[in-house]
C-alpha cells in the first residue's frame, strides 16, 4: 500500500477508535473485532470446513487484518488526498495526462477481486495537483466495495472538487473475476467505463485526443 495511504489510514483509524466509530462516508458502528473474526469463522464453516484444524485456526485474524488493508479507502477522507495544489505552471493550460494507473478493488455485489487500469485526464486552471495525488485517489476509492461505474464518477467528482478544472476525462479498463470465476465463467473479459466533463464531454476533438495518448497513438 502506498506509504502516504497508509498513514492517514493510520491517523484515521486511531481517531476512530477514540470515537468508537470509524471515519467513513455514511458509517455505521463498526462491529469489534472479535465479532469480525466470529463472522470469518461462520462463514468458513459454511462453505464446508472446520475453522477449528490447525491450518484454519489463525485464518480469521487474517482475514480481518486484510480487509483492514483491502478496504482501506473507507477510513481516508478524499479531500485530504487532493488538499494541497500549486499555482506556478507559468503559461500552461494544456492537457495533462497520467495514465496506466493500476488498481485493485472488490465488487459489491460478490465481494470478489476486479482489477485493472486507470487513465486521467484534465486541463487545468490556474492550479494543478502533484501527479502522484491523481494515482492516490484511484487508490483510495478503489480501495471499497465498489462497481467500476462508481469507481469511474468518483474519481471525476474528486477531481472536479479539488481542481475545478476546464474539464477531466477518466478511462477505467478492469477484468472482473466475479465474471471470470462463477457465472458465466468468462476470464480474459475486459470491462471499459469513461466519464468526460467540461471541453472533453463538449468536444469529441478532445475525447479523441485523451483516447490517443492513452493508447499511445499519435493524435
Amino acid at each position: 500500500m502506498d506509504a502516504v495511504l497508509k498513514s492517514l489510514m493510520q491517523s484515521a483509524q486511531a481517531e476512530a477508535a477514540r470515537a468508537g466509530t470509524p471515519k467513513a462516508d455514511g458509517a455505521v458502528k463498526r462491529p469489534s473485532q472479535e465479532e469480525a473474526e466470529a463472522a470469518v469463522r461462520t462463514l468458513i464453516a459454511w462453505a464446508g470446513d472446520d475453522p477449528d484444524r490447525e491450518g484454519l485456526l489463525d485464518t480469521p485474524q487474517r482475514v480481518v487484518r486484510a480487509y483492514e488493508e483491502l478496504y482501506a479507502g473507507y477510513r481516508v477522507p478524499p479531500e485530504s488526498v487532493l488538499d494541497r495544489t500549486f499555482g506556478e505552471i507559468a503559461n500552461f493550460d494544456d492537457i495533462v495526462v497520467v495514465r496506466d494507473i493500476p488498481f485493485y478493488s472488490h465488487c459489491e455485489h460478490h465481494m470478489v477481486p476486479f482489477s485493472g487500469k486507470a487513465h486521467i485526464a484534465y486541463f487545468p486552471v490556474e492550479r494543478v495537483v502533484g501527479l502522484s495525488k491523481l494515482a492516490r485517489v484511484v487508490e483510495l476509492y478503489g480501495r471499497r466495495l465498489q462497481t467500476q461505474e462508481r469507481l469511474t464518477a468518483q474519481i471525476v467528482g474528486a477531481i472536479d472538487e479539488a481542481l475545478k478544472p476546464r474539464g477531466i476525462a477518466v478511462m477505467v479498463e478492469a477484468e472482473h473475476l466475479c465474471m471470470a470465476m462463477r457465472g458465466v465463467q468468462k476470464p480474459g473479459v475486459s470491462t471499459v467505463t469513461t466519464q468526460f466533463t467540461g471541453v472533453f464531454r463538449d468536444d469529441p476533438q478532445e475525447q479523441i485526443r485523451f483516447l490517443s495518448l492513452v493508447r499511445g497513438v499519435r493524435p
